[in-house]
């Protein structure tokens, strides 16, 4: 299996530095891409199962931008949330208040991919949903970016029936004690199943490098518990929810062999927002931040670039 990333010399060539915020009680870690001085600052929000890595693809072919990739709580290497739920309203406080953290002044653009889509969404809706407690609203932000954004709830989508056995999958882990429950999902066998359904690519070498990075960090989930709420938020909702509720204006970076977030999806959640357009990008599926990273980058640096200057 290859180990090798198609996009290391790309992404070596991209200066980084770790750091940590403290948010909502806890602590965040969070990966800072590019200049200082770059003429754009995105903060970019991972989807499920995920962590910083997966977005790494993307930010290494960004043009003059600060990009700031956290781990979500409960992934990677930050620890859960200590008094939130893992769920759309507990993510979209701690979204809120990690963009008052690293971008006070307003002058960020919030992306999210798949799941964080729903996240970054939500915590930018005029309407927000329900938190464990009351959080000041986030600073404004140049606007809003959206890369494979989940159009419709699983489970009312085209791949329902994947995922009612996938849901009753995780109930199965959630119904045992905790340690054999704990590793059903992180089994091995689930992550490749899970790989090989998203994966769109005929290029073999980065289907091996795709399947190698999700074995490496699909399972750093910090707990049964996190897991289990993040999932059922993830195919319990979806990105129109919100969407009328955002004012900021918005960018869907779709793919058009998504079908996990289709098309015809798609065209319809576009005409959701009150400010907001669509970039198609051909070929791929829902894993395009692996899979066509260049093409995703240059759909949102063409929106970067056509904001107005803030």
């Amino acid at each position: 299996m290859s180990e090798t990333s198609p996009y290391a010399p790309v992404i070596a060539r991209v200066p980084v530095r770790e750091d940590e915020v403290a948010l909502r009680g806890g602590r965040t870690r969070v990966w800072i891409y590019g200049a200082d001085d770059a003429a754009h600052r995105i903060v970019f929000l991972h989807g499920l199962r995920g962590d910083h890595h997966g977005l790494e693809p993307i930010v290494a072919h960004l043009r003059d931008a600060r990009v700031v990739v956290p781990d979500l709580p409960g992934f990677g290497q930050s620890p859960p949330l200590p008094d939130d739920p893992h769920d759309v309203g507990g993510y979209a406080a701690w979204a809120r208040d990690l963009l008052a953290a690293v971008a006070p002044a307003g002058d960020a653009v919030l992306a999210g991919h798949s799941f964080g889509s729903i996240v970054a969404t939500a915590a930018l809706a005029r309407r927000q949903p329900p938190a464990s407690d009351e959080t000041e609203p986030a600073p404004p932000v140049r606007g809003l970016v959206l890369v494979n954004p989940i159009a419709a709830s699983a489970l009312a989508g085209p791949r329902v029936v994947v995922t009612r056995l996938t849901v009753l999958y995780h109930q199965l882990a959630a119904a045992l004690p905790e340690r054999v429950g704990t590793a059903l999902l992180r089994h091995p066998v689930m992550t490749r199943v899970a790989s090989v359904a998203m994966a769109t690519t005929g290029d073999r070498d980065l289907r091996r490098w795709i399947h190698a990075e999700h074995d490496r960090y699909f399972s750093t989930f910090a707990d049964r518990r996190t897991l289990l709420e993040a999932f059922h938020a993830s195919v319990g909702h979806d990105v129109g929810e919100f969407a009328g509720a955002v004012t900021a204006p918005t960018l869907l970076v779709a793919a058009e062999r998504d079908d996990i977030a289709p098309p015809a999806a798609q065209r319809a959640l576009v005409g959701r927002f009150p400010d907001a357009r669509l970039a198609m990008v051909p070929g791929t599926g829902h894993l395009a931040h692996y899979e066509t990273p260049d093409a995703v980058a240059a759909a949102m640096s063409a929106f970067l670039t056509a904001l107005p200057v803030t």
